[in-house]
């Protein structure tokens, strides 16, 4: 008895060679159930160019069918896919490797989301790449079958860098088109029944699978693909509202030094839960998300007029217990995809602290947030200089540069995911601490 995902095509148990006998014409496909694994499925077809016959294991989860990274709500599906894929490549493999290196992204006058080939500038054109023949989609059909020093000088960064300056990259997922698609970096046909290609869920830039890995790191969000300001990429947001940093940090530490330096515990005592959310979707329904930003120019009179936007959609000042500002903020940070400090340099600075010599451990640290993407190194600077003045201060609010390590240690250098569970990490919070009260300490130094 065949499982009941398949349908007359499952042959049971039959042998490859058997298999590939009864596909007898180009397009023909069977299942057949594995002779020496019972239970394991496997997928023939009789290739339409060469006439040969192909076997792929096939998998069925969660009601859809795969033999790879596709997934197909019907066996029919998969191979009709199949088969215009391997069409495509066998007619057009010299072809599709040309394509990738004449792209037409460069020819465009500025990469603006949106864009949709063909529509290449009149006074530069994309080089032109002769394609061959293409012969209709093949058919294909089923057999059925019954069944405290300076350390010492190093690199440093520019001094403050413009939002859109800043280098992202695309964040790709699959995506099924449902009319003529091409792909916005080789100006080429996306093949396939689903899937064709993948898009960035940032700005909607739509490409082949293969030419994602060629595309630059320049993606430009768009308003209508970024909905929220809690736990999107910080920046992501940065250059999707053109500010130097996220404007949740810049207005809660604003309100927070016009009236919360002295509060006792700040950061450290918690605020009203309510409050915090309520205060969180407050920054995420902003009006301001509304406005689209052209040009250059449209973009740095945004920046300057964005606080006064927010401030007039969200009156942190309705919010009397500053704590509850300071919760909020501290919300936004752990709600990070990624955090300021980026997992990809968690061990820099985790060696950093290690460091017994206090200028080596400057030195080090200093290296480790040289790499830093630009959005987050701004960032960082802004709160740590902002720690270090509440800091300054801790003979009033009992907050030393030791208490802000411990309560933003985790949250700002937090333990990369993938290594969450693995024992060691349990002993690095102590260093977690230790590198942001360093940081506070010597922030003259370091910024």
């Amino acid at each position: 008895s065949r499982p009941h995902f398949y349908g007359p095509e499952c042959h049971g148990l039959v042998s490859r060679i058997e298999g590939g006998a009864l596909c007898r014409e180009d397009g023909d496909y069977l299942i057949r159930e594995s002779q020496n694994d019972r239970g394991r499925f496997t997928l023939v077809m009789r290739y339409i160019v060469l006439g040969v016959v192909k076997n792929f294991k096939l998998y069925y989860e969660d009601g859809k069918h795969f033999v790879g990274e596709k997934r197909f709500d019907s066996v029919y599906d998969l191979v009709e896919d199949g088969l215009i894929t391997m069409f495509v490549e066998s007619k057009a493999q010299d072809y599709i490797e040309r394509m990738v290196h004449e792209p037409v992204y460069n020819s465009l006058t500025g990469y603006a989301p949106g864009f949709r080939y063909p529509a290449n500038p009149a006074h530069e054109p994309a080089k032109s790449v002769t394609s061959p023949v293409m012969s209709p989609s093949p058919r294909h059909r089923n057999v059925t079958s019954p069944s405290k020093k300076s350390p010492s000088k190093l690199p440093t960064r520019p001094k403050c860098l413009l939002a859109q300056q800043y280098e992202k990259e695309h964040h790709y997922k699959s995506h099924t088109y449902r009319g003529l698609q091409w792909c916005e970096y080789c100006g080429n046909f996306m093949w396939g029944i689903i899937q064709q290609g993948v898009q960035c869920i940032d700005c909607g830039l739509n490409v082949h699978k293969q030419c994602s890995k060629l595309v630059p790191n320049d993606c430009q969000p768009a308003l209508k693909h970024v909905q929220h300001v809690f736990g999107v990429d910080l920046t992501t947001l940065v250059k999707l509202h053109g500010t130097q940093r996220p404007i949740v940090v810049d207005m809660c530490i604003s309100e927070i030094e016009k009236r919360g330096m002295d509060s006792e515990g700040i950061y450290r005592v918690s605020g009203s839960h309510d409050e915090i959310i309520e205060l969180k979707a407050a920054f995420d329904q902003r009006k301001f998300h509304q406005l689209i930003c052209t040009s250059k120019f449209d973009r740095i009179i945004f920046s300057l007029i964005l606080p006064f936007l927010v401030g007039s959609e969200v009156n942190l000042t309705a919010y009397e217990d500053v704590n509850t500002i300071a919760g909020a903020l501290k919300l936004y940070l752990r709600e990070l995809p990624v955090p300021i400090l980026p997992y990809r340099l968690y061990s820099r600075f985790i060696n950093a602290a290690k460091i017994s010599h206090e200028d080596g451990k400057l030195d080090a640290v200093r290296m480790a947030l040289s790499a830093t993407p630009g959005a987050h190194f701004e960032t960082i600077k802004y709160l740590i200089q902002h720690l270090g003045r509440v800091s300054d201060i801790s003979g009033e609010n009992q907050m030393t540069s030791h208490n802000l390590g411990i309560v933003f240690g985790p949250t700002l250098l937090r333990t990369p995911e993938k290594d969450a569970n693995q024992r060691y990490n349990y002993n690095d919070t102590q260093f977690q601490q230790g590198v942001i009260e360093s940081m506070i300490e010597y922030r003259h130094h370091l910024f």
